[in-house]
């Protein structure tokens, strides 16, 4: 045991005599050292009941005979952080929570982790801190938050969102927008659609680090906490096994999550994610293998925001395993990839069973025969971009329009609740990349201000930030390189035609290439507010959004 290099023999009585501060008794010493990174606080909806979660785990894993121990983590709701500067301080705490993970874990001697995340940067960086620990490790999240009821709809947090756009437009009056506020989040758990927080969740469960269900059991169910009991004594058996997080972390498990990544049209986030996670294992995941396999991935499930189905519709469905059973039917799974319950991942959904298939389309009557994100490349994002495909209306695949250039999202809110957006338009935000924000901001404001005003089928938007898993349209996030190192973003201006193809993987900026010669020489970034504190070694060291949005150390020695 790890552990043991904290407490066996004479030199380590002073860490015996703090673990028996801490109450535990001889032989709770003895046992495995358990570590519980539980992301509970009171702030975060998302988060608020984990410490319930936690407490289940701990039992199963005492019962199973381990010593468990809960550590924390942070996390941030990016509903509450979006849309002012707090949303600068969400991407970057995916490295704050792998890095601290890290820290906890060898300073004390873990012999094995149980995460307890639930929120969008929450999930991938305890994924990583898995990666980059290898120690036995299993992942059980907080589920999903039940879906709101206006007018005798179902709705998540996409509709008040589009809401406030439609208020602006004078489409809704403030009665009914307050009863969107009061209705839409009816309680705990990630917000009801596919947005990040349940795209990663649902992954996690595909890569094979979590049970079946992680990704779909709702938030307030007591089979929730069944299961994280279950989860709690399951790390004890990967323990005696032996089963380290990169024995299921393997480059077979995340093409099996990019593949159903493009079946489920999860959140475009999983673009930033999934990449910076394999590299913690040691593997290289581009992007760019989002066409290959989308080419060959039929989409099967049109959540919110792509369509009115909701997380709770897919777990009565018969969640992720039933998807993953229809994908596997076509050979597009690596079916012998090993799980965390020691079977692979065909013996796992063999007995899956598909029971709505309005709300998982079989495989044969898919909603395309191409999956749910694409990424895009032309003179205007030579390194790529991502677009979520499935939730962009079909008159919205191919279009051409002048830009509308705006150096900040406050400016392009102020543009689309001001009326000054016109069908046709493609509003470009920039200089809100990873470096150039810092921290890439979520755009879900000004696309659901679009979808809200009436204009979600005739603007599109494009940016070097990035999206909500809540946005809808044709929202084209990620562009890279971005405007703060000079990309070709950085040079639009007002008026430019752009052309986008979707369907081709196409995005151009219709500008000759002497005149962006001309204008690439006369480039200045503008002055912004200084950085500070972590903000500022964030910006040094993180790298675009196409490779991930990591912390790469040879940016600050070339600064």
């Amino acid at each position: 045991m790890r552990s043991n290099e904290v407490k066996l023999g004479a030199d380590r009585a002073p860490q015996r005599s703090l673990f028996h501060a801490l109450g535990m008794t001889d032989e709770e010493i003895a046992k495995p050292l358990v570590g519980i990174v539980c992301s509970f606080n009171e702030i975060v909806p998302g988060h608020m009941h984990l410490d319930r979660i936690a407490q289940a785990v701990k039992q199963g894993v005492a019962e199973a005979g381990g010593n468990p121990v809960i550590i924390p983590a942070i996390a941030v709701c990016d509903g509450i952080a979006m849309g002012h500067q707090g949303m600068k301080y969400s991407l970057v705490t995916r490295d704050l929570i792998a890095d601290s993970t890290e820290a906890m874990a060898l300073a004390h001697g873990m012999d094995a982790l149980v995460m307890i995340p639930n929120c969008d940067k929450n999930v991938p960086g305890l994924l990583m801190a898995a990666a980059r620990l290898n120690l036995p490790t299993i992942f059980i999240s907080g589920g999903p938050m039940l879906a709101g009821r206006v007018d005798g709809r179902k709705v998540g947090f996409s509709d008040i969102s589009e809401a406030v756009g439609a208020y602006h437009a004078h489409r809704i009056d403030e009665d009914k927008l307050a009863e969107y506020e009061r209705e839409t989040c009816p309680g705990c758990g990630a917000c009801a659609g596919m947005f990040t927080a349940n795209s990663m969740n649902c992954l996690t469960e595909v890569i094979g680090m979590a049970l079946p269900g992680n990704g779909t059991v709702p938030a307030v169910y007591a089979e929730r906490i069944r299961m994280a009991k279950q989860a709690g004594v399951q790390i004890m058996q990967l323990l005696r096994d032996n089963i380290c997080a990169r024995d299921i972390m393997t480059a077979d498990a995340f093409e099996n999550a990019m593949t159903m990544d493009m079946a489920l049209g999860c959140s475009t986030n999983t673009m930033l994610h999934l990449p910076a996670i394999a590299r913690e294992a040691g593997i290289d995941l581009d992007p760019a293998q989002a066409n290959e396999i989308s080419a060959r991935t039929p989409n099967l499930c049109h959540l919110a925001p792509a369509g009115h189905h909701f997380m709770e519709d897919l777990y009565a469905a018969g969640g992720i395993s039933a998807v993953m059973k229809e994908i596997a039917s076509l050979g597009l799974l690596h079916t012998d990839a090993l799980t965390c319950t020691g079977e692979t991942l065909g013996q796992r959904v063999a007995a899956a069973i598909n029971r709505d298939p309005e709300v998982i389309r079989p495989a044969q009557t898919p909603y395309s025969t191409t999956g749910g994100i694409a990424v895009l490349k032309g003179n205007l994002a030579p390194d790529g971009c991502v677009v979520k495909r499935s939730a962009v209306a079909p008159e919205m695949l191919i279009h051409t329009g002048p830009a509308r250039v705006f150096d900040g999202e406050e400016a392009a809110i102020a543009a689309i609740h001001g009326g000054q957006i016109c069908a046709g338009d493609v509003v470009v935000i920039r200089y809100e990349g990873p470096k150039g924000g810092p921290g890439m901001r979520e755009m879900l404001n000004p696309t659901a201000a679009i979808v809200g005003s009436g204009l979600g089928n005739s603007v599109a938007l494009i940016t070097d930030g990035r999206f909500s898993g809540a946005t809808r349209g044709a929202a084209i996030g990620h562009i890279s390189p971005e405007a703060a190192d000079g990309g070709p973003i950085a040079l639009v201006e007002e008026g430019d035609s752009i052309i986008i193809d979707i369907n081709a993987g196409r995005i151009t900026l219709d500008v000759a290439p002497e005149i962006l010669a001309q204008r690439a020489k006369v480039w200045r970034a503008p002055q912004r507010a200084a950085s500070t504190g972590y903000m500022t070694r964030y910006a040094a060291l993180v790298s675009s959004g196409m490779k991930g949005a990591v912390l790469d150390s040879t940016r600050a020695a070339k600064a």
